[in-house]
């Protein structure tokens, strides 16, 4: 029997995961999404950087509250420009019915597709100690 297993620290952790997996099943037949599942997708993976940066900090710095509000900072900056991307977003295409978005939809896909190869070298340099 199939099953789904999400791992986390904190409830919140976990409920930003189930989020990612619930919002890829929106996805069409092709992996299509809308430019803002996009963005929503595009912010969830940022606060789990910046989790996963403060996780591999030593547990002194780690457990440090200037460390603990510097990460909160991140994840409030990520929540609120991610809703002025939507919100703007939004209302462009609610002025030109759509048609700007739509353009920009396919070249968005190709783009998150490069910056996600060009993240994932990084992080497999840093993981392997390379420079």
């Amino acid at each position: 029997m199939p099953k789904v297993i999400f791992e986390a620290e904190t409830q919140a952790e976990i409920v930003a995961q189930v989020r990612r997996w619930l919002s890829s099943l929106d996805a069409d037949d092709e992996g299509a999404i809308s430019v803002q599942q996009a963005i929503e997708q595009g912010a969830e993976l940022t606060k789990d950087a910046l989790r996963i940066i403060a996780a591999a900090a030593p547990r002194p710095v780690a457990q440090n509250d200037l460390v603990k509000a510097l990460t909160g900072m991140g994840y409030k900056a990520t929540d609120v420009t991610k809703g002025r991307l939507v919100d703007g977003l939004q209302n462009v295409e609610a002025l030109t019915g759509g048609s700007v978005l739509r353009a920009v939809g396919s070249r968005g896909r190709n783009a998150v597709y490069e910056m996600n190869v060009t993240v994932a070298k990084q992080i497999l340099k840093t993981l392997h100690g390379v420079s």
